[in-house]
């Protein structure tokens, strides 16, 4: 049987018990040849390609149109036959440089002109980009109003009736009242801001994690319809589990719920720094998986021919590729996409050497620009192989198919998507990454709707504090949180350093305290699971006090303790904290 993926040049002898999962190109050509296209000449990478028609036999009827979860149109999955016109691939474009963003439309604020004829896109949501503004602009604004509010409370503090004037303007404009030991020392010393702003922003957080378990504001909490719909969807292409590690870069925190459009319960979501996931650790989570449909056939039963898929999220910038790219890969966006793609392939490697009766996983290397969201797809073959110098642009997807119908357009991206695999395609990962393609069309737009010149103003970091632990499956929200995954400090100091320097320009350049928010879930149908996961919490923050002591001493750095029971849909729960408050004494 031909490798499952290109060989390597340093022979690595495989367990004689871990056959490959899925047959070869040449073994499957019954269900393949009604999807092979046209044999073409790949692209070099970056050229310019219009998309051409191949060949255009007979039409065939288009397939129907059924609603998307969330609301908007997108035609049911089903494969291309051959007789179909099969675009040639649409190669990336070279990166480019745009004039300097304006504001961002305030919350409520009418979506910004199309900078393009024709509205929106066939396949796009505008219902759904509306209602995602809508929650991201509030949630943020509940961040971005503590530093004026604490500005105008600051002007108060030597005033005769300070405490209940700063109360007021507190309760008035963040909705909460401001903890009483700070505003009480107001006129014996001034008033301590820091300690004051990272409260406000621990409480700002409670909030958004009460709001977002209480109302599920993206419609996509475990059991809802959205997520039942993916969850079929996922297994009809071959799939059980979904595992994406995004980078842990601020400006990926929306790319389940947004950028892609997935359920958030659907999906297993693991972000490192430049995606480079723990190899170790991500076995660990597939054996419990297959464990999982062994014991319970959850998500189904073991003996079913699906497979479980792998993703790394990389990201780039188009506007400013030498610095605005991923830090963990100095702004290297071949680098970010070489070292994804190898640990995908070392996860597989070990995957296939430690277990037996052809255990396996499935491959899917994406990337996505962060000035625009627009995806860069390495589209894979059947055999695994997967390019680096191959992919499909988004936003030239995008164009070649923005003035068809929708079941137009759908029937031209499928065959755009075969058309770009690295070796022969694979119907099921062909129907899932056309989803993802259109699903990421509605985000394009979302981009153009909302923000000036097709791209986000907020090009860098903005971040408004740094998860550091195990959890925050609540946090869907673009530059809201850096993300530091980890068990302990040790492990995960590369991550947790490359937040504290961001931070470091963000807040400390301020005068304004970093924000840690520690979280760590637990199982609550263990006995005694929240008591370790509440000792793991302050074990964790300790070692952030030893690794940051200057600024922990400086009371430039404090971090809030959560945990949560993930068992059940539930708000995090807050169980400690670096502010403190010295209790009345006496003799």
């Amino acid at each position: 049987m031909p490798p499952r993926r290109p060989a390597s040049t340093t022979i690595r002898v495989l367990a004689p018990t871990a056959p490959r999962r899925r047959p070869s190109p040449a073994e499957a050509a019954d269900p393949v040849d009604s999807l092979a296209p046209t044999p073409s000449v790949p692209p070099a990478a970056g050229s310019v390609a219009p998309p051409a028609v191949v060949s255009a036999p007979a039409v065939v009827p288009p397939p129907a149109v059924v609603a998307a979860p969330g609301g908007g149109a997108v035609p049911a999955a089903a494969p291309t036959p051959a007789s179909a016109p099969i675009p040639a691939p649409v190669p990336s474009a070279p990166p480019l440089r745009r004039p300097s963003a304006g504001p961002i439309p305030v919350a409520g604020s009418a979506p910004l002109a199309s900078s393009r004829s024709g509205g929106l896109h066939p396949l796009s949501d505008g219902a759904r980009n509306a209602a995602l503004h809508a929650y991201d602009a509030r949630v943020k604004a509940a961040f971005d109003r503590i530093v004026p509010v604490l500005q105008k409370i600051s002007a108060l503090q030597h005033e005769s009736d300070f405490i209940n004037q700063a109360q007021a303007v507190a309760e008035a404009e963040l909705g909460y009242s401001l903890p009483l030991p700070i505003l009480e020392r107001a006129w014996v010393t001034q008033l301590d801001m820091r300690t004051l702003f990272a409260w406000c922003v621990f409480e700002t957080y409670e909030q958004t994690s009460a709001a977002f378990y209480e109302q599920d504001p993206l419609g996509a909490c475990p059991g809802s319809p959205a997520t039942e719909e993916f969850d079929a969807f996922l297994l009809s292409c071959g799939f059980h589990l979904l595992d994406v590690t995004p980078c842990a870069d601020g400006r990926l925190a929306h790319a389940i719920a947004f950028a892609l459009r997935l359920p958030y319960s659907s999906v297993r979501r693991r972000p490192h720094a430049g995606a480079l996931f723990d190899v170790e650790n991500t076995v660990n989570r597939w054996v419990k998986t297959e464990h999982s449909r062994y014991r319970e056939g959850r998500p189904n039963p073991a003996h079913a021919d699906t497979r479980y898929l792998k993703v790394v999220l990389y990201h780039f910038s188009s506007r400013d590729p030498a610095h605005e790219g991923c830090a963990a890969h100095g702004s290297d966006d071949a680098a970010a996409a070489a070292c994804g793609l190898q640990r995908l392939n070392d996860f597989q490697e070990a995957v296939e050497n430690s277990f037996c009766c052809g255990a396996s996983v499935d491959l899917l290397l994406l990337g996505i620009d962060t000035d625009t969201d627009a995806l860069r797809v390495h589209v894979p073959g059947l055999d695994g192989t997967t390019r680096l110098d191959r992919w499909l642009d988004a936003e030239e997807v995008y164009q070649a198919t923005r003035d068809l119908s929708a079941q137009e357009a759908w029937q031209r991206l499928e065959a755009i998507v075969q058309e770009a695999a690295a070796s022969t395609p694979d119907p099921g990962m062909v129907q899932l990454i056309a989803r993802l393609m259109a699903n990421n069309f509605s985000q394009i737009d979302y981009v153009r709707q909302y923000h000036q010149d097709c791209h986000y103003a907020d090009a860098g970091h903005a971040e408004r504090f740094i998860g550091v632990g195990i959890g925050f499956k609540e946090i869907h929200l673009r530059n809201l949180t850096y993300f530091a995954y980890m068990d302990t400090v040790e492990e995960g100091a590369a991550d947790l350093d490359v937040g504290v320097k961001i931070f470091r320009g963000l807040n400390v350049s301020r005068g304004l305290p970093v924000p840690v928010v520690v979280r760590f879930d637990y199982h609550g149908k263990v006995p005694g699971a929240r008591e370790r996961a509440i000792r793991h919490a302050q074990r964790v923050q300790a070692a952030i006090e030893e690794r940051y002591r200057e600024l922990y001493s400086q009371g430039l750095l404090h971090a809030l303790l959560t945990v949560r029971d993930q068992d059940r849909h539930v708000p995090a729960e807050a169980v400690g904290s670096t502010i403190s408050f010295a209790t009345e004494g006496g003799h």
